[in-house]
């Protein structure tokens, strides 16, 4: 089977193609390479813009990948415009020349963001969806426009993911867990601002699990699917990081709670994936920081703009080169 993967060589990319290689399929990349290229050598790379890509250019594969776009809410408010292009018209944009070039599966990075404020309750993919920011309207624009063109010869997966982080060689640290990781090992204090809003946490390994379970789900399904390793309190979050650290580090880490109102409080039900794509997460907290631990040799400056994507996007944005660009292919 031949995938073409939208934004491959970002952080969920970085992880998910060398097990996509691994279990014998053949992966090309359509990236424009803003963090870097960590990919396997056997990666095929097609060096255009996606808007460039036309019917022709997506005869050859199977199923395609978006991973592509703006990543989270920082980016999107940074630059609203960019935002709706990037998540909103671009998926849009694929969906519709893939269905028309005859591929079988298209499958949607989306995101937990579209429920936006919920109260107590656990959300499943049946729930009224609620963003009144940038990026999760974004989000829910380019997985309505996919699922729209769903029909019996051509599948549209969405996965609402929740917060990923874990170790990738594409390296974020501007994601919940791995952001008090970096703040414990390099200030020995993790901020809390918010400690009783919920979050989905979705273990990188389990994201690029949740991929390859749709890849290989049954031709005929379609639809959206939850998918996170846990639904956490931000303040549970905190407190598991300093505990694990302490535990495998010799470290003392200091716990600053704030009480920040945020308008971003969701938990969601992961039992349609169970049952229908057969994901089963692993990780949890305690694993995900124990992997940070593990591959503490393979990252070094903490303040990198590469290991932050709305820094590195403020830098190219005013056209600044960050140095480890300059290898990208």
């Amino acid at each position: 089977m031949r995938l073409l993967i939208a934004g491959g060589a970002g952080y969920v990319g970085s992880t998910l193609i060398p097990k996509l290689l691994d279990r014998g399929y053949k992966v090309d990349v359509v990236d424009l390479f803003w963090f870097g290229n960590h990919l396997p050598r056997q990666t095929g790379i097609l060096n255009k813009d996606i808007f460039h890509l036309t019917i022709e250019d997506l005869e050859p594969y199977d199923q395609v990948i978006f991973l592509a776009g703006l990543s989270n809410d920082p980016m999107a408010e940074y630059s609203p415009n960019k935002n709706f292009i990037f998540n909103a018209a671009a998926p849009s944009y694929l969906a519709y020349i893939a269905k028309k070039a005859s591929v079988k599966r298209y499958i949607y990075a989306s995101s937990c963001s579209v429920y936006g404020y919920t109260e107590n309750e656990l959300y499943d993919e049946t729930r009224p969806v609620s963003s009144s920011y940038p990026y999760g309207i974004s989000k829910l624009q380019g997985e309505q426009a996919a699922l729209q063109l769903a029909d019996e010869g051509f599948s549209v997966i969405s996965l609402r993911k929740g917060t990923i982080s874990g170790y990738s060689p594409r390296m974020r640290f501007d994601l919940i867990i791995n952001t008090m990781f970096k703040s414990a090992m390099k200030d020995r204090t993790i901020v809390i601002n918010s400690p009783s809003i919920w979050r989905p946490i979705l273990g990188i390994q389990d994201a690029a699990t949740a991929y390859i379970r749709a890849i290989e789900a049954n031709h005929k399904i379609s639809g959206i699917f939850n998918v996170a390793s846990g639904n956490y309190t931000v303040g549970e979050v905190g407190d598991l990081v300093k505990a694990t650290i302490e535990e495998k580090l010799p470290l003392r880490v200091n716990l600053c709670i704030k009480h920040i109102q945020d308008f971003r409080n969701y938990k969601v039900s992961i039992e349609k994936a169970k049952n229908v794509l057969s994901f089963h997460p692993a990780a949890d907290v305690r694993s995900i920081v124990g992997n940070l631990i593990d591959n503490m040799d393979k990252y070094h400056d903490w303040e990198s703009p590469l290991y932050s994507n709305i820094e590195a996007f403020k830098a190219i944005d005013h056209g600044i080169e960050i140095p480890a660009m300059a290898s990208v292919a």
